[in-house]
C-alpha cells in the first residue's frame, strides 16, 4: 500500500528554524532525541535536523509514537484545509475529516470506521484504505489523537472535572480516558492541571491561526450585518486593545438545549484567538470551539490561496489576508441568506432584527462591563416552522421568502437538510435548490458561509461582476468558464472581489 507523498525536510526545517507561523499546523517537527512533536512555531532551542522527523498531521507523529509538547501545545495549531474540487478520492477523504473533526461524533470508547463508512456511502475497507494512502493513519487512529487533543486543551485551560473533560472529549468512561491518555502521552490527565478559569466563570481557550490574517476587513464585514442583540463587533479600547465579536448562541448538546454568549479576540502578534465561553455552554464546549474555528475562518492557508488566486485583476489579486467569514449556526445564516436575496445589506440587517425582535428568545444580558450587550437568540428552526405566514408578513417580508424560510425551517427540523457542514455537498445543494424561493445564489452563499465550502462560486452576483471588471453583457456560463482558474478557492476570490478598495478602519464613535 502506497504511503503518503513526503514532505520536504529541508524546507520544513527551514520554516522551522524561521518560527514561521505561516507554516503553522501544514507540519509537524517529531524530536527523536526528546520523543516530543512540536509546531513549527515551537520557541525551544531548535534542534539539529539530524534529530528531526517531520509530519504532515498530529496524528502521523502520534502514530509514530511522539508525545505533544507541553509549550507550543499541537492542539492550537490551525487545521489543514488542503482542498481538491475533481479529485474524488481527496473529496471523500475531505468529507471523513470533517466528520472526524465535529464533535458530535465523537460518542463511545470504541467509535466504529464501519458506522463511518457507512454515512459517507462507502466500504470499511475503501475508507480505510484511503486513509492509509493519503493520512498515513487509519481513520480511528486520526479520531483518537483528535479527541486527545481536545482534551489536552481543556485540562490545560479550564478547570474542569477530569470526568467531565473524559465526557467531552468523547470516551465512555473515566479509566479508560485516563488509560489511553496515560499510554499515549507518558502522563496522568491532572499533570495539565494550569488553567486560571473556574468552573462558575467564563471559560478561556486560545485558538491558532496563520498570518496574514485582515482582522479590520473580517470585523468590517460582520460589523455591517449585526443584529442588535445577537452580535457585536468589539473594537479595540484602553481597557480591552484587542479586537473582536462576540454574539449569542443556542445549541443541542447532551441531549439538552444550550444558550449563552461566546466572545472571540483576536491576539494578532501572537497568531491567536482568545475565546472566551458562557459556563451555560460548558456541555458544549469542544462543539464550539470546532464552530469558532470555522466562524472565524481560522483554518485557512493564506499561501495556497494566494499561490492560486494571485492572478485575480488587481486590487483582488493582493488581498492575501481576507477570509471568508462563518457562521456559528448554519441554519441562521440560511434564514439571514433568504432574507437578503435582492435587497441591500442594510434592508437585509433589518428584517432580521425584526425577526430576532418578534421571534427570537431573550436571554439575560451579557454584559459584563466590557461593552457587551446580548440578550436574544436567533429564532431556532423549530421555532421559524411553527410561525404563519402572515405573521412574518407582519415583519416585511414578502410571500415568496415567507414560503422560503418555513420550508427551510421544516427541512432542518426533519433533519433532512443539514447546515453545518459535515453532509455531503452535493447532496445539500441540490436540497436546498429544490426547496421554494431558494435559487443558485442563495444555494452557493449559503456552502460558502455556512457549509464552508472553499469552492463556491456566486456567478450572478452583479457586484463581484462588477468589481471584477466584467461587461455587462457576459452571461453565468462565461463568468463560470472565467472562474475556473481560482478554484479550489472560489470562495476566496468571491471575497476579494466584494472588498473595498478602501483601507477598512473601525466606525467613529457618535458624539
Amino acid at each position: 500500500m502506497p504511503s503518503p507523498a513526503p514532505l520536504d525536510a529541508d524546507a520544513c526545517y527551514l520554516a522551522l528554524a524561521a518560527r514561521d507561523a505561516r507554516f503553522d499546523g501544514r507540519f509537524f517537527t517529531g524530536v527523536t532525541s526528546t520523543g516530543i512533536y512540536c509546531r513549527p512555531v515551537c520557541r525551544v532551542r531548535t534542534p539539529r535536523q539530524a534529530n528531526c522527523r517531520f509530519f504532515a498531521h498530529a496524528a502521523q507523529a502520534e502514530a509514530a509514537g511522539f508525545r505533544p509538547c507541553l509549550r507550543c501545545r499541537p492542539e492550537l495549531a490551525p487545521g489543514d484545509l488542503a482542498w481538491s474540487a475533481t479529485d474524488a478520492g481527496d473529496i471523500l477523504t475531505r468529507q471523513a475529516l470533517g466528520l472526524l473533526a465535529t464533535p458530535d461524533t465523537w460518542t463511545g470508547d470504541t467509535p466504529s470506521a464501519a458506522a463511518l463508512a457507512q454515512r459517507l456511502g462507502v466500504s470499511d475497507r475503501h475508507l480505510r484504505r484511503l486513509f492509509e494512502e493519503r493520512m498515513g493513519v487509519s481513520p480511528l487512529q486520526y479520531l483518537q489523537t483528535r479527541r486527545l487533543l481536545t482534551a489536552k486543551q481543556l485540562l490545560t485551560d479550564s478547570h474542569l472535572p477530569v470526568t467531565k473533560v473524559a465526557e467531552l472529549s468523547g470516551f465512555g468512561s473515566l479509566r479508560r480516558f485516563n488509560a489511553v491518555f496515560q499510554e499515549r502521552y507518558g502522563l496522568n490527565p491532572s499533570q495539565l492541571r494550569r488553567g486560571s478559569s473556574s468552573p462558575e466563570g467564563a471559560l478561556t481557550v486560545r485558538l491558532g491561526y496563520r498570518p496574514p490574517y485582515d482582522i479590520a476587513a473580517l470585523l468590517r464585514f460582520f460589523h455591517d450585518r449585526a443584529i442588535d442583540g445577537v452580535e457585536q463587533v468589539l473594537w479595540p479600547t484602553e481597557r480591552m486593545p484587542l479586537p473582536g465579536l462576540a454574539r449569542t448562541i443556542g445549541l443541542h448538546a447532551s441531549n439538552r438545549t444550550l444558550s449563552g454568549w461566546v466572545e472571540a479576540r483576536f491576539d494578532p502578534e501572537r497568531h491567536q484567538v482568545i475565546v472566551r465561553i458562557a459556563p451555560s455552554l460548558v456541555d458544549a464546549l469542544p462543539t464550539l470551539i470546532h464552530r469558532v474555528r470555522a466562524w472565524l475562518d481560522l483554518d485557512a492557508d493564506p499561501i495556497a490561496i494566494q499561490a492560486v488566486l494571485r492572478t485575480m485583476p488587481a486590487p483582488a489579486g493582493e488581498h492575501a489576508g481576507l477570509r471568508v467569514p462563518g457562521c456559528l449556526d448554519g441554519f441562521e445564516l440560511a434564514v439571514r441568506a433568504v432574507l437578503g436575496q435582492q435587497i441591500t445589506v442594510a434592508a437585509a440587517r433589518t428584517l432580521a432584527r425584526r425577526l430576532v425582535q418578534q421571534l427570537g428568545t431573550p436571554l439575560p444580558s451579557s454584559g459584563e462591563g466590557d461593552g457587551t450587550h446580548l440578550d436574544r437568540l436567533f429564532p431556532s428552526p423549530q421555532q421559524l416552522a411553527d410561525t404563519a405566514p402572515e405573521r412574518l408578513g407582519e415583519l416585511g417580508i414578502v410571500r415568496q421568502r415567507q414560503r422560503a424560510l418555513i420550508a427551510l425551517a421544516q427541512a432542518v427540523c426533519t433533519q433532512q437538510l443539514d447546515l453545518q457542514g459535515s453532509g455531503d455537498m452535493a447532496a445539500t445543494l441540490d436540497h436546498l435548490r429544490q426547496l421554494p424561493g431558494i435559487g443558485e445564489w442563495t444555494a452557493q452563499y449559503i456552502a460558502m458561509r455556512a457549509l464552508r465550502w472553499p469552492d463556491a462560486f456566486l456567478a450572478k452576483d452583479v457586484a463581484l461582476q462588477k468589481s471584477l471588471g466584467l461587461p455587462r453583457t457576459l452571461t453565468e456560463a462565461a463568468a463560470e468558464s472565467l472562474s475556473q482558474a481560482w478554484r479550489p478557492w472560489r470562495s476566496y476570490a468571491v471575497m476579494r472581489a466584494w472588498q473595498a478598495p478602501s483601507p477598512l478602519s473601525p466606525p467613529q464613535p457618535s458624539p
